[in-house]
């Protein structure tokens, strides 16, 4: 299949065009390169440096490459941040998103597979969020993310558009070639493992007094060529529908800390601090949906096997992709 990945230099998007190529797939790449890195591209893939805000440029993109899919990662994605600049998220995420699916609609693309986030759903309970959990973002990142989800649901049946959504859970880990390299890391597992790289001294727990068994909280790690299978899966013909993307299982911040331990061979310092507005306790997928409609399985759903691939990627790169 031809298909069109937006984001697909940054971390999720460049495994899912590594996987899609070895699956057989032609793949272009469009990319601005604001949060991606151009080595993180594989070079089996054709590269178009362009914004998604360029209407016009996106436009004449898909037309040129006349995809049969388009795979949706470009976004920004930052809790806090969107939390004190919404503007940037409703712009980026909503209005440059729109760009690219009219461009898709133009173009005659007949399967749009979009990243989304579980930042949708309002606050959680106690037990693993199922797709039926009322959607009520409580910040504009989360927000951004629901509205293009509202768009996909229009444009689907008056442009015939086929469309997929998933909400991914905390993806980790890496590929042999690629990995997790944010210019602004806020996620877990590179932070903590910036401790037996030698780039930082301690990692921070951001909070021990939740109502949870160790008092850190716990979240649901997904591999990040998981999330890459499950990509491919709904390229099928006549997949469509919103679908989480988790393990079912939570593991605490002391967990992750822990196994990351054992991985590295190093102990690990970690000091307590005051817990991040807004973090619930626990947040944990139900993803049998997944696994009943498109045949999806997660193929590394141990944390111990997620922190290793994530640590042979950093110590093979442990400044990250050239700039």
């Amino acid at each position: 299949m031809n298909v069109f990945v937006t984001g697909g230099a940054g971390y999720i998007g460049s495994v899912c065009v590594e996987k899609l190529l070895e699956a057989g797939h032609r793949v272009t790449v469009l990319d601005n390169l604001s949060e991606g890195h151009r080595a993180a591209v594989d070079p089996r893939a054709r590269f178009i440096q362009a914004c998604l805000s360029d209407a016009p440029a996106v436009t004449r993109a898909v037309k040129e490459v006349k995809p049969e899919a388009v795979l949706h990662f470009a976004a920004n994605a930052l809790v806090g941040e969107s939390m004190t600049n919404p503007a940037k998220y409703f712009r980026n995420n909503v209005a440059n998103g729109l760009n690219l699916l009219d461009a898709a609609a133009q173009g005659g693309v007949r399967k749009f597979v979009f990243s989304s986030t579980c930042a949708t759903y309002g606050p959680p309970g106690e037990a693993a969020i199922t797709e039926s959990l009322p959607q009520r973002p409580i910040n504009p990142y989360g927000e951004s993310k629901l509205i293009f989800e509202k768009m996909l649901r229009w444009y689907g049946p008056v442009y015939g558009l086929e469309f997929v959504v998933f909400r991914y859970f905390n993806a980790a880990g890496a590929s042999s070639r690629f990995g997790e390299h944010h210019r602004v890391e806020t996620h877990l597992i590179p932070n903590v493992l910036k401790v037996p790289l030698g780039q930082a001294t301690h990692c921070d727990i951001l909070g021990t007094d939740y109502p949870t068994p160790d008092g850190t909280c716990i979240r649901d790690y997904i591999h990040v060529a998981d999330l890459a299978q499950a990509h491919i899966l709904a390229m099928a013909p006549g997949k469509q529908g919103c679908y989480n993307l988790g393990n079912g299982a939570g593991y605490s911040v002391r967990e992750v800390i822990r196994a990351c331990e054992e991985v590295t061979g190093q102990t690990i310092r970690a000091d307590a601090r005051p817990r991040r507005p807004g973090d619930p306790p626990r947040l944990v997928a139900a993803a049998d949906l997944a696994r009943r409609d498109l045949g999806w399985q997660p193929q590394f759903p141990a944390l111990r096997a997620i922190v290793a691939s994530a640590w042979d990627w950093h110590k093979a790169h442990p400044h990250g992709y050239p700039e």
